[in-house]
């Protein structure tokens, strides 16, 4: 049985980049290969690969790719946004309504029905995650924020409704009561391993009132870069946190 002060430690034996999901430089040259690519068929397979990238950050690059004058990379993009599952894809289908091609339209449709079914799923849990930290004060912003998309996207597709910043607690408290579902509070913050790797903690809260501590889930890999090791500790960090304290 799992308690409040369950440690997890996640020791990533890292194989070669290729094993884990899309790195960040290899994100932002799919966008570019989608955007500038010479040929159509180069464009597809950029969308393609980008809807299997599991990054959030594949997101925007995907619905600009619904501009492109080539119907065919205008269905692949399309089809990447549904194979990708980000919630925040759906204003951009829906404003492609007057789509002109066939194939085309038939795949804004089928993602834009998946997108609404994962929308209307029932909530399990009602989560605010904090801004994660970055305490060893030599991480880049923009892989501290990249780290935060993913845990926000793995907290999506475990059933969870994200709370807004700054939420009035008489609005959070409504919707716990309407819903009938537990609240959290989710400060993650980024440390140095003891192994020379990174560690990432996740302090768990109830929300909203009062601060009330329920734990500290901690996460850790090594020997490998920055960003591959924030790739697999951000969506393991949720999991445990879930497992652990979901029902406290």
């Amino acid at each position: 049985m799992r308690s409040p002060s369950h440690l997890v430690t996640l020791l990533l034996l890292v194989c070669p980049a290729t094993v884990l999901a899309q790195t960040d430089p290899q994100t932002a040259s799919l966008g570019r290969r989608l955007k500038q690519g010479p040929e159509p068929e180069h464009r597809v397979q950029a969308a393609r690969l980008l809807g299997e990238s599991e990054d959030p950050e594949a997101l925007p690059l995907l619905c600009a790719g619904l501009e492109d004058p080539a119907a065919e990379v205008r269905a692949a993009a399309a089809g990447g946004l549904e194979k990708l599952g980000e919630l925040g894809g759906l204003p951009c289908l829906e404003a492609r309504k007057d789509e002109p091609d066939a194939a085309a339209r038939a795949a804004l449709a089928s993602a834009l029905g998946r997108l609404r079914q994962l929308k209307a799923r029932p909530p399990k849990v009602y989560v605010l995650l904090n801004e994660v930290k970055d305490t060893t004060g030599t991480l880049p912003p923009e892989l501290v924020k990249a780290t935060e998309a993913r845990m926000r996207r793995k907290l999506t597709q475990e059933g969870a409704w994200l709370a807004p910043e700054k939420e009035a607690e008489a609005v959070a408290k409504g919707v716990l009561r309407k819903h009938k579902l537990q609240g959290y509070r989710l400060t993650a913050e980024i440390r140095p391993g003891p192994s020379g790797g990174l560690k990432l903690v996740v302090m768990c809260t109830r929300y909203p009132g009062k601060v009330q501590l329920l734990g500290t889930i901690e996460v850790q890999a090594s020997d490998a870069e920055p960003y591959e090791l924030l790739w697999a500790l951000a969506p393991e960090a949720v999991t445990e946190t879930l497992a652990t304290f979901k029902g406290k």
